[in-house]
Parts: structure tokens; sequence; C-alpha cells
């Protein structure tokens, strides 16, 4: 594997770089005097922002972007053998990694690297591990899965030994990192078109705790079924941490209630400290048990309770993460990345206490072997919401369908007795919503493709 010496800025040119995680990377070399380019399928928000930080992207797919002047080249899991510019690279001799070997050599950077891993919830608890440290004036470096405000973006470069940022299991990428701390929210079936079944995934998710050194530490989530297996016989520490299942986790929170708008407050048990409270300004119980995570990394890079407890208090989410993006004739319009059934699950319970009169709920499943694979699941969550719409499945990386569509879904959830909606376009989602929605109802736009547009749409935006 090509190593990159940080202490000699070479030339580095990006495959994807408008990718959330890409585009982070590409601004912590380029702040480190690389000379930094790379090219996407198209311009965005993220493209435009790395062009003001002086960084050359270009449009489209060509073999002309590969020049002879590149040292090196970062690819996407997306980029296939077909791409017209990694060929390129190949036929040039240039050397290259993959987005999760980079990210990996940077970690060996830092004094204390943490990773945080799981099937769901990675992006809520980083940006609520983040908001402490700096709260802390940790001055931490940051690489997280979504936008953060506080940040004003995906990533932030500091001066010290900190270095945070999510860890994906999806084709084995974290196994390329090299994490001091490390932190698993939970395991559960997901990717099956590259893992073969949930020991599959299992199997990897302990592959990630053993590359924790002997004066690392593992925090883990008891409440994972036969967590025991993933961490017993490690040479680290080992903290384990509850959402409220488990009082004999170190970690754990009690006497959880609700405010008037779904907010929870909880008391929390934990080892060598007093019980204290805590209050969130996100929604669910979901949330609590990553605030439980977050406390105990915090804990253990001895940030100051009080210190965690604001910063906990006033961290207000991250985009698309029951993201409250306006009214509109009396509608609260909520926008959600929710994607898996225990997500949309979780999602659609924090909304059951948030005020409304109907629940609606516009969902676009994500990909066809995930719709398929979880096709009663999905239909049993989504039987959460009052109303449910669907648009079409978003592929993603996916070509073939596999017999599999939207009307698939809406036949499983009028199986179960439930009233479903479906329509092609989004136009037709629309007008459909502007027909029916009334003031006081909750309307909550779903998934990881693009249905945030619906919501946008109906707000004018």
């Amino acid at each position: 594997m090509y190593q990159v010496d940080f202490d000699h800025p070479i030339s580095v040119y990006f495959v994807g770089i408008g990718g959330i995680s890409m585009s982070g990377l590409a601004e912590i070399l380029a702040d480190a005097g690389f000379q930094v380019s790379g090219s996407d399928r198209k311009a965005s928000a993220i493209t435009r922002s790395l062009e003001k930080k002086g960084i050359t992207v270009r449009y489209g797919e060509s073999p002309d972007h590969i020049t002879d002047d590149i040292d090196c080249a970062v690819l996407t899991s997306a980029v296939h053998e077909t791409n017209l510019e990694y060929q390129a690279i190949l036929a040039k001799g240039i050397p290259y990694l993959s987005r999760a070997q980079l990210l990996g050599q940077m970690m060996r950077n830092y004094d204390t690297p943490v990773a945080i891993s799981g099937t769901h919830g990675k992006t809520t608890t980083t940006s609520m591990v983040s908001e402490i440290l700096l709260r802390a004036g940790k001055d931490p470096t940051l690489s997280i899965g979504g936008i953060l405000k506080t940040i004003g973006g995906n990533v932030r470069i500091g001066r010290s030994g900190y270095f945070v940022t999510e860890a994906c299991e999806y084709t084995n990428s974290f196994l390329s990192f090299f994490p001091k701390i490390g932190l698993i929210l939970n395991i559960e079936e997901d990717h099956l078109d590259f893992f073969k079944d949930l020991e599959d995934i299992r199997h990897s998710f302990r592959s990630f705790a053993e590359l924790l050194p002997k004066d690392g530490c593992l925090i883990i989530n008891s409440d994972i079924p036969d967590w025991r297996k993933i961490a017993e016989g490690l040479p680290c520490r080992v903290v384990t941490y509850s959402g409220g299942a488990h009082a004999d986790a170190d970690y754990c929170p009690s006497d959880i209630r609700y405010d008037e708008s779904g907010h929870p407050s909880f008391l929390l048990h934990a080892p060598a400290f007093s019980d204290a409270a805590f209050s969130l300004k996100v929604p669910g119980q979901h949330n609590v048990s990553n605030a439980v995570a977050a406390i105990a990394l915090a804990d253990l890079l001895e940030v100051d309770r009080a210190v965690t407890a604001e910063a906990l208090r006033d961290f207000s989410g991250t985009d698309r993460r029951f993201e409250y993006k306006g009214t509109v004739g009396g509608v609260t319009v909520i926008d959600d990345y929710a994607h898996h059934p225990t997500e949309i699950t979780a999602t659609l319970k924090a909304a059951a206490n948030y005020p409304h009169k109907t629940l609606w709920c516009v969902f676009q499943p994500h990909t066809y072997s995930r719709t398929k694979a979880f096709l009663k699941d999905f239909a049993k969550a989504l039987c959460l919401a009052d109303k449910v719409v669907l648009a079409d499945i978003y592929a993603a990386r996916e070509t073939d369908n596999l017999g599999v569509s939207s009307e698939t879904l809406k036949a499983e959830i009028e199986a179960l007795g439930h009233e479903c909606f479906y329509f092609p376009t989004f136009d037709e989602i629309e007008n459909f919503l502007l027909e029916n929605c009334i003031n006081g109802d909750l309307l909550i736009t779903m998934g990881a493709g693009d249905v945030l547009k619906i919501g946008e749409n109906l707000l004018g935006k």
C-alpha cells in the first residue's frame, strides 16, 4: 500500500471529491500544504465550498483529468473498474489509496484518534462528541458524515492531538483505521449487498475492536446481543453503556422524560461519578442512547461533566437528522436521513412525542438490495406513521432493481391494513400533500436520497 509522507506534501487527486467524507479529507490535506484537486459528477454546495478554498474541482468523468503531475489518487468505494479516470490512473501507474486507507493513515498523526462506529447513529454521536470537545476547548480535528452547524460544515482542522471521525463498516472500510479509542453504538443487519449476513457483520465489528491498542479503550453498547463476543479477550480497556435496557452497564440512564417538543431529559448513572441530570434538544430514545455513549467518551477524555452537560443541552442536531425545515400552511416539515427499518422506527417513535394532529411520512427507499432484504420490516416500521407516501426507490450505486419497487413496498404496507400512497414523481407527491395536509399536521420527508427536495419545494426554498 502506498504510504503518504505528511511531512512532504505532494499532489493528490480525489475521484469523487464531492462526497461528504472525501471533501473533508481533501480539506485536511490542503490545509497541510498538499496540492489538492479532484472530480465529481456535478457541482454541489460541497464542491463550491472546496473551490472557494482554492481546491481545483473538475466535473464529469474524463481520463483527461488525470494529468502527469498527480503523485497519488484517492478513490471512493463507489468507483468501479469501468470508471475512465480509474483506468487512466492505472495506465499511468499512479499510486492510489481508498478513502478509508487515507483516513487511516491520517489518524496515525494524532495522539488520540477516536473512531465512532455502528449501524446507526454515527453522525449524531460524532456530532455530540464534537460539540463536547469544542466546548471543552480541546481544539479537535473532526471528520463528520453530516453538516454540523457549529463548524459550518463536516470537517474542522484543529491543532491538538484529538482526531474524531466516523467509522463505517460498509466494505470493511473501518478496518483500515488506527484508532486509540473505538466506540460501537449498535450492530444490525445492513449493507447486505456486501455482507453475507449478521454474523459476517459482527465478525467485522470484532475485527474493528481488535484494532485498538493495549493502552486504548473500547466503549460498547451492552444492548447489543452477545456484546461480550465482540469485546472478550481484547488487550484494551472495555467500557459498557446502555440506552436504558441494562442497568448493570458502566453507564446507563434512568427517569427518561420528554418535554412538550419531544426532547428527552434523563438521570445518568456511572462509575466514580455522582448521578447527574442531562437534557437534550434532539428527540427520541435513540438519542438518549447516543448521548450516554458521548458522555462515556467525554469522561474518558477527562472533560468536566458540567461542560459535557452544557454542550449536550445546546446541541440541536445535524443536517438531515430530524431537522426542522419550516412550516407551511400550519404544517410542520421535518427532514430525516433514516433509511433502515430500525432508524425509521426510532424517528417515527420520536415524532410521536412531537406536537401534531396527523403524522405524514414521505419515504424514499434507498437501494434495491436494502429494500428487498428488509421489505417486511420497512412495511412494519412505516406503519408507525398515520399516513405513508412512497417515492420511487433511490438506486444510488445499484443498476439491478432485483424485481422490487416502491409499489412492492406499498402492497406490503396495505397487507398490514395500513393506508399507503405511491406516486412516481416528486411533483405528484407535492401536489398530493398540498391537497391533503392540514394545519397542525407533521410532515416528515425520509430517506438517504434526494427526498428532502419535496419538503424544500413545499416551503418554497
